[in-house]
Formats: C-alpha cells, sequence, structure tokens
C-alpha cells in the first residue's frame, strides 16, 4: 500500500496555525515532558526520543526516492534500538499523545466557553436549535415537542478503554492544574505551585507502567463508570436543562417559574448486565452492579439534599410553609426524632431548611436499607420535594422553588436512585439452550412459548444445567432489584442474535418461570445484527404481533416497543458502505412498520466508537437517519474510549448533549421528515447499486482463500488478545475464524496496520458504480443534498485521513499475498478519489482545516510507535512463546506500541 501522495505534515515544532492558547499549552507539556524523560531516563533517552522524531518527520517531508531512502533510514535507526529503550521510547511517545490529547480537549473546553461570551447563537446548541425552530413552525408546536423529545445514552463497557484508570487520573489532575494555570487571578506563588505540581503529574505518567498486569473484572468496569457519575453526569443534567429553558424562556425568566418542558434525559448502563459472550458476568454481579450504581446515585443525592437544606434558610416569617409542608415535617420528625429535634434546635423559624435536611437523612436510609425511613421508590422523594416546591411558590418565593430544588427535582427525575437502568444482554443461542434443558429436548416455537409466558409453567419444571440456572437466577435478580430499587433500576432484556419471533418470546417465557407471580417488569429487546437479520426484521416483529400473549403484553405497556440495531456486526458482515445502507432501509422499514401498526417505536442504535462500528459526531448521525425513524427519541450505546471522550469534561459533555438534543429537536418538523423521505426516494436506486458494488468488493476481499492468516500475519491481532483491556474475550466461542471475531479487535487491529479497513473499504467501488452509472455530477449532489449519504461520507472521510499507505504498505508486506495487497491499495486510492469527487475538495479533511491539522501533526509520532511495533513484532514472532520470558517482554512492548498508537489516532474499536 506504499502510496506518497498523503497528507504532507511539517514539523511538529512548527504551530504557527495553531490557536496561541493551544500552541502555549503544548509548548510547555512538551517542555515539561522533556524534563520527566531527563529525570527518569537520563539526556540520552531525549536525545534517542528526539533523533527517531526528527527521522519521521524528514520521512514525512520525503517524496518518491528520497521517501524510500528515508524509511530505510528509520528501519536502521529502530533496528539499532534495544528492547529496554524501546520500552523507554514507546513509552514516551505514549505520554506525549496522551498530553496532547489532554490540550486538545482543554481547548475545545476553551472556545465553548470563550464563545459563550461573545452572546452569539453556537451553531447546534440548543439556544440556536430553539431560536429556528421557533421562527419555523411557532411557539405552540415548538412546546409540544419539546414536551415529547427523549435521549437515553446507554453506557457500555466493550474493551476499547486501553488506558488504565490510574493514567486517566493522572491526566484528570493535570488537566485540573492548566485550567488553574489559566486563570488570570493567580498568584506568583500559586503559579509556581501549579507548574510544580504539573510536573509531579506528568513524572507520574512516565513513570506509570502505561499496560494493565491483569484484567478488569466486570464489577471494575461498573466502578469506572459510577465514577463517570460522580465526576460528571450528576452535575452535568441541571446545566443542559437550564440551557433548554434559558432558550425557551429567555434569562429573565429563568429559574422563577415551573419547567415548560419535563426531564427528557435518561441513562441506561450494560456495564455488569452485559453477559453475551463474557462468562465473567454472572447473576450475582449483575445484582452487585445495580447496588453500586445505587450507592454512588443516593450518596449524590444525599449530598445535594443537604447543602441545599443548609442552604434553604427562609424563615417562617417571610416564607411560610403550606399545611402540606408542615404536615411533611411533622412525619420527616417522626422517623428522625433526635435529627429532627437538633435541626429544629439550630433553625427553629426555617421550616423548609428543617425538611429537607431530613430528606437528607431518609435518602441515606434508603441507601442504607433502613426499614421505614427509607423511601419506598425515587417517585416518594420526588413527591416530597415537588410538595416543599409547592409551598415556595405558594409563599411567593419562586426563585427558591425553582432554582437549586429544580435541580434537585431534575436529578431525581433523570436519576432515580441508580442513576442508569441496568440493561441485561444476552445471546440468542444461550436461551435455547436452557429451553432445550427445561423441555427435555422436546419440540417448541414461538407460540407454545407464548403460551409458557401467558399461561405460566407446568408444575414440577425444574432446571438442569448451570447455564439454565444461571439464566433463570439472572431473572430473578432484576426482579429483586426491582423490588430494591423500583422497576426502572433493571426492566430491559437485549437478545442478541434475534433472528426469530421465538428468540424474543424464549425470554418472556423464562420470566414467567423465574417469577411466577408474573411481579417481574421486563421490556424485551430484540438485537439485529447482521445485515440479513437486519433485513428480515420487519418480519420477525410481524410474527410477534401474531402471537397473542405478545400481542397483549404490547398493548397493555402502551404499544411502546424498543428494537436495538447492531452497527459493529453488520459493518464487519457486509462492509462500511453496504452496512450503512443495510441499516439506513432497516431504519425505515421498521418506523413504516410501527405507523403501520401503531406502535410507538424507539430505535436503539448500538453505534460504536471507530467509523468501521457505527462512531462518529452523535449530531450528525441524527441528522442522517431514515425518514421517521428519529422523531423525538434517539437511544444510542456511549461505549468503551468514547464515554470519557465525551463525558470526561464537563463543558465538552454539555456541548455533546446540547448536540444531540438539537438534532433530536430538529426531528420533529414534518417538512424535514418530508425531505428525508423525497430525497430517500430520489437516492433509492444510487444507494441500491453503492450497496450491491461495495458489499461484493469487501467480500471479494475477506472471502479470498487464506485471507484471515493474511490478516493475523500483518496485524498485532493475536498480540491485541493479551491486551488486558476489558473483562469480556475478543471471539465468540465458537470457530476461530473470522466469523468468531467480534467487531472490537477486528477495528482495533486494522487501525493499528494504519489501514482503518473497517471505516471505509468497499466504498470507491460503491461510489464509482454510481458515478458511472449516473455521472461524477449525481455523487457531489448526494453529499451536498442527503444528510445520510454526507453523514456517512465524513466519517469515511476522517477513516481516510487516519489511514496512512506508507506505514500500511509495511504492514501489508509481512503478509506475503500481493494479490491481497493490491486489491487494498487499488481499493483505497479509488477510495480517496471519488470521496474527493463527491466533496468537491481537493484533500481530505478540507472542510476541517483544524482536524486536518491536528492529523497532520501527529502523524510522525504516530509513525515513530508504529515502526516500533513493525520491528518487535517481527522479533516476538520469530523467538516465538517457548523463549519463555523473553517472548512475553517482546510481547508486552508491543502492546505498549498498540497503546500509544490508540492514544495518537484517538480511536481503538
Amino acid at each position: 500500500m506504499a502510496d506518497q501522495t498523503g497528507p504532507y505534515s511539517p514539523h511538529p515544532n512548527d504551530l504557527d496555525e495553531l490557536p496561541e492558547s493551544l500552541r502555549a499549552e503544548l509548548t510547555l507539556l512538551a517542555s515539561v515532558l522533556d524534563q520527566a524523560l531527563v529525570e527518569g531516563g537520563g539526556e540520552e533517552l531525549l536525545t534517542d526520543f528526539r533523533q527517531l522524531r526528527e527521522a519521521t518527520i524528514h520521512l514525512r517531508a520525503s517524496r518518491g526516492a528520497d521517501a524510500d531512502r528515508a524509511v530505510e533510514a528509520v528501519i536502521a535507526l529502530v533496528d539499532g534500538i534495544g528492547t529496554y529503550r524501546a520500552e523507554q521510547l514507546a513509552g514516551a511517545f505514549t505520554v506525549y499523545f496522551q498530553l496532547v490529547n489532554l490540550a486538545e480537549e482543554h481547548q475545545r473546553a476553551r472556545v465553548l466557553r470563550e464563545r459563550s461570551h461573545t452572546g452569539g447563537l453556537l451553531s447546534e446548541s440548543l439556544a440556536a436549535t430553539i431560536s429556528s425552530l421557533r421562527s419555523k413552525v411557532g411557539e405552540e408546536a415548538l412546546t409540544d415537542w419539546v414536551a415529547r423529545i427523549s435521549v437515553q445514552p446507554v453506557l457500555t463497557a466493550h474493551p476499547t478503554e486501553a488506558r488504565r484508570r490510574a493514567v486517566i487520573d493522572a491526566l484528570r489532575r493535570a488537566g485540573e492544574l492548566l485550567e488553574r494555570l489559566e486563570s488570570p487571578r493567580l498568584s506568583a506563588t500559586d503559579q509556581m505551585e501549579a507548574e510544580r505540581g504539573l510536573r509531579e503529574q506528568i513524572a507520574i505518567l512516565w513513570r506509570t507502567a502505561q499496560l494493565r498486569t491483569t484484567s478488569p473484572t466486570p464489577m471494575d468496569e461498573v466502578r469506572t463508570v459510577a465514577t463517570v457519575f460522580d465526576e460528571t453526569l450528576f452535575s452535568l443534567v441541571p446545566r443542559l436543562y437550564r440551557a433548554l429553558e434559558t432558550a425557551l424562556v429567555g434569562p429573565e425568566a429563568l429559574g422563577c417559574q415551573p419547567p415548560v418542558f419535563p426531564a427528557f434525559l435518561r441513562w441506561g448502563s450494560w456495564v455488569g448486565g452485559d453477559r453475551d459472550g463474557n462468562p465473567a458476568v454472572s447473576a450475582a454481579v449483575t445484582g452487585a452492579a445495580v447496588e453500586i450504581q445505587a450507592e454512588h446515585c443516593l450518596r449524590a443525592l444525599e449530598a445535594a439534599a443537604r447543602r441545599l437544606g443548609r442552604a434553604l434558610t427562609a424563615s417562617s416569617l417571610s416564607t411560610p410553609p403550606s399545611t402540606e409542608m408542615v404536615a411533611l415535617l411533622a412525619r420527616a420528625r417522626e422517623l428522625f426524632p433526635e435529627v429532627g429535634q437538633e435541626v429544629y434546635v439550630r433553625a427553629p423559624e426555617e421550616p423548609h431548611r428543617q425538611v429537607l435536611l431530613l430528606i437528607a437523612e431518609r435518602i441515606a436510609a434508603t441507601r442504607l436499607g433502613r426499614g421505614l425511613a427509607a423511601y419506598p421508590a425515587a417517585a416518594s422523594l420526588l413527591s416530597d420535594l415537588r410538595l416543599i416546591q409547592r409551598s415556595l411558590s405558594e409563599a411567593g418565593a419562586s426563585r427558591l422553588a425553582y432554582g437549586e430544588l429544580q435541580h434537585l427535582i431534575w436529578q431525581v427525575e433523570t436519576f432515580g436512585f441508580t442513576f442508569a437502568s441496568l440493561e441485561v444482554r444476552q445471546h440468542s443461542d444461550v436461551h435455547r439452550s436452557a429451553l432445550d434443558d427445561l423441555l427435555g429436548g422436546g419440540e417448541w416455537d414461538a407460540e407454545s412459548l407464548d403460551r409458557l409466558a401467558t399461561e405460566g409453567w407446568p408444575d414440577g419444571t425444574v432446571a438442569l444445567s448451570p447455564l439454565t440456572h444461571e439464566v433463570l437466577a439472572t431473572l430473578r435478580g432484576m426482579e429483586e432489584s426491582q423490588r430494591r430499587w423500583g422497576a426502572d433500576s433493571s426492566r430491559r432484556y437485549v437478545v442478541s442474535f434475534t433472528r426469530a419471533a421465538a428468540d424474543v418470546v424464549a425470554v418472556q417465557a423464562l420470566a414467567r418461570l423465574a417469577s411466577p407471580s408474573g411481579a417481574l417488569v421486563l421490556d424485551v429487546v430484540p438485537l439485529f445484527e447482521s445485515r440479513a437479520d437486519l433485513q428480515a426484521a420487519p418480519q420477525v416483529l410481524d410474527s410477534l404481533l401474531a402471537l397473542p400473549g405478545w400481542r397483549a403484553r404490547l398493548r397493555s405497556g402502551g404499544s411502546r416497543l424498543e428494537v436495538m440495531l447492531g452497527y459493529s456486526d453488520a459493518t464487519k458482515d457486509a462492509g462500511f458502505l453496504a452496512a450503512n445502507v443495510g441499516l439506513y432501509r432497516a431504519q425505515g422499514e421498521l418506523s413504516a412498520w410501527s405507523r403501520r401498526n401503531g406502535v410507538d417505536l424507539t430505535l436503539f442504535h448500538g453505534r460504536g466508537g471507530a467509523a468501521g462500528r457505527g462512531g462518529g459526531p452523535a449530531g450528525r448521525a441524527i441528522r442522517g437517519q431514515a425518514p421517521g425513524s428519529v422523531v423525538g427519541h434517539f437511544k444510542v450505546t456511549e461505549q468503551g474510549e468514547v464515554v470519557f471522550a465525551r463525558y470526561g469534561n464537563p463543558a465538552i459533555a454539555l456541548r455533546h448533549l446540547e448536540q444531540v438534543t438539537s438534532a433530536v429537536l430538529q426531528s420533529f418538523p414534518e417538512p424535514h421528515q418530508a425531505l428525508l423521505s423525497e430525497l430517500d426516494r430520489r437516492f433509492a436506486a444510487e444507494s441500491e447499486l453503492m450497496a450491491e458494488s461495495s458489499e461484493a468488493a469487501y467480500r471479494e476481499l475477506v472471502d479470498s482463500p487464506g485471507f484471515p492468516e493474511f490478516f493475523a500475519a500483518i496485524s498485532p491481532l493475536g498480540e491485541i488478545g493479551r491486551l488486558r483491556i476489558g473483562s469480556r474475550p475478543g471471539r465468540r466461542a465458537g470457530s476461530p475464524e473470522l466469523a468468531a471475531l467480534r467487531a472490537i479487535p477486528w477495528v482495533f487491529a486494522w487501525s493499528q496496520t494504519r489501514g482503518n479497513i473497517p471505516g471505509w473499504y468497499g466504498l470507491g467501488k460503491g461510489l464509482a458504480a454510481v458515478a458511472a452509472e449516473h455521472g461524477p455530477a449525481r455523487l457531489h449532489e448526494m453529499n451536498a443534498e442527503w444528510p445520510f449519504f454526507r453523514s456517512m461520507l465524513e466519517n469515511a472521510e476522517m477513516s481516510l485521513s487516519k489511514a496512512d499507505p506508507m506505514i500500511a504498505g509495511l504492514y501489508l508486506e509481512r503478509g506475503n499475498r500481493p494479490d491481497l495487497v493490491s486489491l487494498i491499495r487499488d481499493e483505497f486510492r479509488l477510495t480517496r478519489r471519488h470521496v474527493l469527487l463527491a466533496t468537491g475538495r481537493d484533500h481530505l479533511l478540507a472542510g476541517h482545516p483544524v482536524l486536518r491539522r491536528a492529523v497532520e501533526l501527529r502523524n510522525p509520532y504516530v509513525d515513530a510507535l508504529s515502526f516500533l511495533q513493525l520491528r518487535f513484532l517481527q522479533e516476538a514472532r520469530r523467538v516465538g512463546p517457548k523463549a519463555g520470558s523473553q517472548h512475553d517482554r517482546l510481547v508486552s512492548l508491543v502492546l505498549q506500541t498498540v497503546n500509544g498508537v490508540a492514544a495518537g489516532l484517538q480511536n481503538t474499536g
């Protein structure tokens, strides 16, 4: 794949095109890192670091024969580096990327703050969206739409976060120090102390082992997600709602009247509940996950209630309590007589303060499970808070009623008692095995399972296998969580690889056996993953609707149905373009099915972080969905590294949620949906043509004889399996071939080769087919007018920009398959040419100059890690496992480079 037509990367120290604040921060961080390298490895380490960097910079600036000589020079330089020095260099380049990522994140937050201070409307902000919609549809329609929206991010622990928690924490501390250094009020002494602290944190980063020595357990992953709640999500929610309220009523009325919209944000989690292919997730783990979530959520609510109570010092003279409030206070004092007396003595004339402090005690009792003092459900806590709010409002204290107290109400509405609804996921094959066990291998079908779910099981039915016991224990555990924390704590059960109606009703039948009383509230969510399953999804739903028991349960639940679409496996199965078209078509067909049958459908998007797994900016993705598929509702997975990228920094997290909410609001107007439908019809033939051509090209590559062996030879796929980044294995049980390989390691391994094939391969053939049939101008027209096509193309453009033909060519050569290399090289050139043809630009990312510049500046540093990886990957495989500790050390070095490349490219899977 050697190709010298990629973007030119100037010297990384030439930062003139960057904003002054970012340039200064990068310069500071680089100098501090240099000092850490000298202190940790001597001047010689810094010299070697700079020498390797200069060599790769020179390579980036070379062309033709000079480039060939530059490649040879870098290889010779790397070949002369000993193992210990290579370990140090891999660590140095990795920390460099982590610091660059931190500075860029800090810059994004800085820009958002600066733009908000100018008073203008930021694009995709709630202020800009509401202003636009108000002028287009009027106040009445706008109010109606805002009252109906629903946004549901679902956090997952899919293993794509390569960084250790210790590294994330050190970077967070460094980020806090960078923010402190920005303060214009910082004294000279405080500045010196902040700089000293920054040097300490970077020294910690440099000296901290980047690789985990043990794989995280599911409980480790649960605690990590809970930390995100503690540090960002809990305080973020009121800020999002206030942003919407400000856009709707203006700053003057802010916080002095009841909200004009309900809380629309709900969080979900798979962490500790996703057992599909993960034997470490058991019923006990799932139950413990809910308990940990509740612990963190209730502690946050208790602290918020206590803080609010201490501040709400309005006297009964100025703010007389309502009769209801007085009764509430009396009941609370009966529950906590000692504390009640204590707060009364401290604040005898401040009843609202007293009752909030006693409510904090009730929240603590709820967390500790202390009988009658505990709240039975979040709704009871909400009832008390709203009663206090009414009391304040009736006393004329509107600002007190709808200020900080409203924040707490929003937090309870959004998070309940467990901050996220824990969703269980299991493979449909597991349920089939359990049913075979329970029914003695007898015949069963959707109809018989529907009867079992409706009428119950025969007396004496017992589970025999450990697998069946575990399935039933999981369902009983969900019931127990609901009994303790409410139905929303854990009610959804996602069925992976749903292929027939029986796969859905199987879970409902098993739930009836686990909970004969029917107390378990269960929403079974079919997950359609392969392209064939996506195409068959409407037929599966028709079969379900024909079952009397399932149909009755659907109607009793308000005819609300959730269906999940799997992006990762669809892309791995059919290729980037065909999968995107297939998912788009499935969305449209499912939406049409829901309208025909009077069903309120929510499509749950199982998107990953990388383009090869459905990744990309969420707001753009929403605007590119099929007509009718996003009308006020949007639910999506937030996976691995994406969780920290989107929610690690409060300013960036708020911006992300504003963009998502804005895109969902924009999905309502009928003209918008009508336009999408018209574009869908207009470009239907083109989409089918490009999907067919693309899939044929993709299957030609991956179905070539010996392709799995080729892929294993050119990439660190086998070694990535030893990178302890998650509790779930990288393969499903079964064949060792590509079919058993999960999408995450598939994408991860390709990104390491700098080829990024899952994010673009086959796109060129698809676009070329449209250009040949309808003319090149048709591609430009589709990109200009069709949001789906434009969103897909922008994601592919990012993948292409991160793919590097020169470095990828060095990996591809290791496979000794010139025929496959030729296919990949030709498709890359074809894809790049037709993407530029469609966008009308002369180079990739021309429409995103800041992003393009960031990629260019990173490339030489990523190259250094890639050359180290190429050398030591070959050496590790040459000596083999029989070499014992020598082989283990070489593999560890390879994994350090894997970690570094992931940081440099800012994505794994």
